[in-house]
């Protein structure tokens, strides 16, 4: 993931192409015909986001229905310390505790957002670093979290740490160095790792976490490319990320640690960049700078369904319960809430107005979505309205 600059936002292409399927590894079923495109059928309104450009010839067509059955209210946010624009970037929900977790790059510390009373905890000492991104400065921090068990990994691209916090009682714990800078995080509690993109190393970095809170390095993962996003099929033991410039969509075994599937993303030239999983049904959600996607990965990666969403996309949330693809667009200041169906149509479900740079979200056990909003130095609450 892109971290958000303080002011302008500024976006950088990864490049490069990942392992191919490795020696070995257990190969997934052969996959039957890949099913029909679902149609998203409807007439696009004036006020829909555009259509794809035409550069990414061969993705299926899609449109965006104009009607809107969800409706949602917004509250910001503010962060503590901010005193201007704050640099985002992943955020983590905590489900077993309610939390919303919020690493504030430049500001130095992680904000804690307790969701049944409002209040924010800031975790503070955490270092940061000015460096020099294409000819300008930028201080860099804490930039990523994942949940794992009974803590919270915090990531710092100033420091190339991962920290481990106490889930509950909000204290800091041992830290762990890496050689290179840490992007997202992912814990796997099935073989009790934590899972660190890199895309400037091209691997993933594995590390032990069978002790939650003393961390312990693993053999890298190599790649031929740069992993951006990730998300997990627990059922099945793999571990899914994206090849940016490859335009491609990965799958890696979690116990072997060995690539065993290549999917093409069919984003384009911009590539994909976040990823969700419907654990239910076996699909996976790409996201594509201005629309999400639904691969069938049990199925030759099939593209069965697409929504536009806006400019400006990056990570994207899935709510099982509901069935509900949340999208956050920077550009187009927009958040997209999408149903997907048993056979993986997409169909607009509601959408309403964020900021510019809002480009990041979770969402929580009941459907409120938390984005980030970097250049005001603030997170949107936004929550279904009765």
């Amino acid at each position: 993931m892109r971290i958000a600059p303080v002011a302008p936002l500024a976006f950088a292409a990864f490049a490069a192409f990942a392992a191919l399927v490795a020696c070995g590894a257990p190969p997934l079923p052969p996959p039957p015909p890949a099913p029909p495109l679902a149609p998203v059928s409807a007439t696009p309104s004036s006020s829909a986001p555009t259509a794809p450009p035409s550069s990414d010839a061969g993705a299926p067509s899609a449109t965006t229905p104009p009607s809107s059955k969800l409706r949602l209210t917004s509250k910001p946010i503010a962060l503590p310390g901010a005193t201007g624009a704050v640099s985002l970037d992943y955020l983590a929900y905590d489900r077993v505790n309610g939390r919303v977790w919020i690493p504030a790059g430049n500001t130095g510390s992680v904000d804690v957002l307790d969701i049944a009373n409002g209040k924010l905890t800031r975790i503070e000492g955490f270092k940061t670093a000015e460096r020099d991104v294409r000819g300008k400065k930028r201080v860099m921090g804490p930039s990523s979290a994942a949940v794992g068990d009974g803590v919270v990994y915090v990531g710092n691209r100033a420091t190339a740490e991962i920290c481990a916090i106490d889930a509950i009682k909000l204290t800091r714990g041992a830290c762990i160095a890496l050689p290179v800078q840490p992007d997202g995080l992912l814990y796997v509690a099935s073989t009790k790792e934590l899972w660190v993109t890199a895309p400037r190393d091209k691997s993933l970095a594995i590390l032990d976490a069978s002790a939650p809170a003393k961390l312990k390095a693993k053999p890298k993962v190599a790649l031929e490319g740069q992993p951006e996003g990730y998300a997990l099929d627990d059922a099945h033991g793999l571990f899914f990320t994206n090849l940016e410039d490859k335009d491609t969509t990965i799958a890696i075994d979690v116990k072997t640690h060995t690539p065993v599937s290549s999917w093409d993303a069919r984003c384009g030239k911009a590539g994909p960049r976040g990823l969700a999983f419907d654990a239910a049904k076996g699909f996976l959600f790409v996201a594509c700078t201005t629309w999400v996607e639904v691969m069938d990965v049990a199925h030759g990666g099939a593209i069965v369904s697409k929504l536009d969403t806006g400019e400006g996309v990056d990570n994207i949330d899935f709510l099982e319960s509901k069935r509900q693809v949340y999208v956050a667009a920077g550009k187009a200041a927009t958040l997209t809430v999408a149903g997907v169906d048993d056979q993986g149509a997409l169909t607009l479900l509601g959408s309403a107005p964020t900021a510019q740079g809002t480009r990041v979200v979770v969402v929580d056990r009941d459907g409120a979505a938390y984005v980030a909003d970097p250049i005001n130095g603030q997170v949107l609450a936004l929550t279904p309205a009765p």
